[in-house]
């Protein structure tokens, strides 16, 4: 990856040190965009696509922990710096169990951070560009990115829809745990509302009828929590 094509999101409630920040990463080449709380980062994350996300820990409307652990609902790989006045021991554990790559306590050196960015790009970059976005449901095979599934027993080949095929996405990713409801709702139609809820339930419907030449797999509903797809 080269440094002019990686972009970042920053999160950072400090306007001063945010501007700073992005101003810095911007001269040396990272497309970086700025946002001053947890809610119109996670926002401006389903928006788009960046390469590694920066999160200040204390934001206000949610905070980076919070953030950190939606956004691994969406991209399980994606790199994550934690920045934090905070050092205790119990705050470094659960940053990293909010899915952290790295963590910096402030105050701390711009340079610094700047080559643990570069780092961690090195590092995982080999892994994103061998990614796939394919899956392996029994007897299918989905791609997400082409909103395909494919029965590997007949050739067989269902188009999906964009919304379909989101859908089975964050179940796959979700594979055997609970997709919560409201989390699908928000990040794929925007909004939880009552209509909204409906027609996520006509499109579960829909998947399973996909699927249904393979016994071994069920969407199944989880009361009052959302759903599971168990393969």
């Amino acid at each position: 990856m080269e440094k002019m094509k990686a972009k970042v999101l920053l999160a950072e409630d400090d306007e001063n040190l945010g501007v700073l920040l992005k101003e810095y990463m911007k001269a040396k080449g990272y497309d970086t965009e700025l946002f001053t709380d947890g809610e119109v980062a996670f926002k401006g994350f389903r928006a788009q696509n960046y390469d590694i996300c920066i999160l200040d820990v204390m934001m206000p409307k949610k905070d980076g922990f919070t953030l950190a652990k939606e956004i691994r609902q969406l991209n399980t790989s994606i790199p994550i710096i934690f920045l934090t006045a905070k050092s205790m021991k119990e705050d470094i554990v659960e940053g990293f169990s909010s899915g952290a790559d790295d963590y910096m306590t402030k105050p701390f050196s711009i340079e610094e951070l700047l080559l643990r960015v570069e780092a961690i790009l090195r590092r995982t970059v080999g892994e994103n560009a061998s990614t796939q976005d394919t899956f392996t449901i029994g007897i299918y095979t989905f791609n997400a990115t082409k909103q395909t599934l494919i029965d590997a027993n007949t050739g067989a080949e269902q188009k999906l829809t964009s919304k379909e095929s989101e859908l089975l996405k964050f179940l796959c990713l979700n594979r055997n745990g609970v997709l919560d409801r409201n989390f699908a709702l928000r990040t794929i139609w925007n909004d939880d509302s009552y209509f909204n809820a409906r027609s996520m339930d006509v499109y579960i419907t829909k998947l399973r009828k996909y699927m249904k030449d393979d016994s071994s797999i069920q969407i199944i509903n989880i009361r009052g929590k959302g759903f599971k797809l168990i393969d």
